[in-house]
């Protein structure tokens, strides 16, 4: 037995001081951009992200509605692996197959196909145009489009083909797969288009459209690769990963995950030597969870392109309850971004930390990333938005969305726990959330508080701000002074002084 000469502190247990503010540290300058994965030092990391946020591998965070909404503004979703390969591995797909600026044909339709079906297609998929081929294949000849506003089910009939209503070929102005966004969009203001249709040989590959003009604008953090395809990352575990690695990498994923509460093992060494042997330097496999420098050496050392910290931590996890394992997530990270740095200088390596866990608030975010870790990653956070998969539903006059842990009894993720068949205990609960809206704004906001925080210290990126944070403990007659009650004012009782 042995036993660390330390507290195990939480990140709500520090504040951090300020630093002089320069002429320099304005909104525009602060950079959030952080690297994804391993990468020699002084030089790019293969994927690099503009926002350091990284959604949960849970079946009710990562969708693909929230993965191609979290890349769109600058972070990155790993879309869950507790379901079948085959599932998985279309849900990396469909975020694939969304092009910055370029819409894939997600609905295609024969000239045949009735114009109620067309509509329940649209409506089921949230698009607005179909490509009509003659077989009906997204792959066939092209015949055409059709969207909602070609036709009205009660002035054409439900029954009526599409084939009647669509904009034929011949009369649409298209543009050739080689065709840039810039030059697409040209085209699109120049012909008075909301659709333009990229076409190679007889097959359309690609549609622009009018509407996605201005969310190109908006959207210009958004991570993609070297096609301009939205990034997505998927988990994988220690059990199939040789059926389930090659399936992913097939579809697209950018990199991949373990998904364990304890990464500490050999297990995920040899899944991560599989992938190097199998792949090379090509396919990146992140490792974890640890919470300790020696853990961290371990899957470094194995290869893995970087390593979450933090085991029970999550709002939803039990494992300190249930297995008396974990650690503070702030005395996890300090050791862990040590160990890091210690393994760059020796190696002249850098694998980043993603921090898991232990995350209550924005200003968490911040002293996560001020500690030292890269990006961060959220599961309650996400799950509370439009994008998360999980019901939304009204409670009491208040709305939540369902959110559960990957080691409560609903998920049954054997993969993730090992326990076959009948549940013996519990690592997770499965509860709600408060509804909080849309993605996009939530993590505007906190880009916005994560920003102000760094002005306040005199940082501009995410490395300056590691070398330069200074922290300090919080004793608990802080916390009292920070957390006094005040008794907000309503609006409906306000006499407008």
């Amino acid at each position: 037995m042995k036993i660390l000469p330390e507290i195990s502190r939480t990140l709500s247990e520090y504040l951090l001081i300020p630093g002089l503010t320069t002429e320099d540290c304005t909104p525009d300058t602060v950079d959030l951009g952080a690297p994804l994965v391993r990468h020699r030092v002084g030089e790019e990391p293969g994927i690099r992200v503009a926002t350091p946020m990284v959604s949960a591998i849970m079946q009710a965070v990562s969708s693909p509605a929230l993965a191609v909404a979290l890349a769109q503004v600058g972070g990155l979703s790993f879309i869950h692996q507790n379901q079948l390969i085959e599932d998985q591995a279309a849900d990396v797909l469909a975020v694939k197959r969304h092009k910055a600026g370029f819409r894939t044909g997600d609905v295609t339709v024969a000239p045949r196909t009735p114009l109620g079906e067309v509509a329940r297609l649209l409506a089921d998929t949230e698009q607005g145009v179909a490509v009509v081929t003659e077989n009906g294949e997204a792959d066939g000849e092209f015949a055409g489009i059709i969207s909602l506003d070609d036709f009205h089910l009660e002035r054409h009939g439900a029954g009526a083909s599409a084939g009647n209503r669509m904009r034929g070929r011949s009369g649409l102005v298209t543009a050739p797969a080689s065709v840039s966004l810039s030059e697409a969009n040209e085209l699109i203001w120049q012909h008075h288009l909301d659709v333009l249709p990229v076409v190679d040989g007889g097959r359309v590959v690609s549609m622009v459209l009018k509407s996605d003009y201005q969310a190109h604008k908006t959207y210009h953090r958004a991570s993609v690769d070297a096609e301009k395809r939205l990034r997505v990352g998927a988990g994988i575990n220690s059990r199939d990963f040789k059926d389930r690695i090659p399936a992913l990498v097939e579809a697209g994923a950018d990199v991949l995950c373990l998904d364990s509460s304890d990464g500490y093992s050999v297990y995920q060494a040899k899944t991560l030597e599989f992938a190097r042997e199998t792949y090379g330097e090509d396919v990146f496999v992140g490792a974890g969870n640890v919470v300790d420098g020696r853990a961290f050496r371990y899957l470094a050392d194995a290869g893995a392109a970087f390593v979450k910290v933090g085991i029970g931590g999550g709002a939803i996890c039990t494992t300190r309850e249930q297995k008396g394992i974990g650690r503070g997530q702030a005395s996890a990270l300090l050791d862990v971004v040590q160990a890091r740095d210690a393994h760059a200088l020796e190696t002249g390596v850098y694998v980043p930390l993603c921090c898991d866990g232990g995350l209550l608030s924005d200003s968490h975010m911040a002293m996560a990333l001020a500690m030292g870790a890269d990006f961060i990653m959220l599961g309650r956070y996400f799950a509370r938005l439009d994008e998360s998969p999980s019901r939304k539903l009204q409670i009491g006059g208040q709305w939540y969305k369902e959110y559960w842990g990957e080691g409560s009894r609903r998920a049954q993720n054997e993969a993730r726990y090992g326990q076959r068949g009948r549940m013996a205990f519990e690592e997770g609960v499965d509860g709600y959330v408060p509804y909080a809206g849309s993605l996009y704004d939530n993590v505007e906001r906190t880009r916005a508080k994560i920003t102000s925080t760094m002005i306040s210290c005199g940082s501009t990126n995410l490395r300056d701000f590691h070398r330069d944070a200074v922290l300090v403990p919080v004793s608990a007659e802080s916390f009292k002074q920070t957390g006094a009650e005040v008794q907000l004012r309503r609006p409906a009782v306000d006499s407008g002084e």
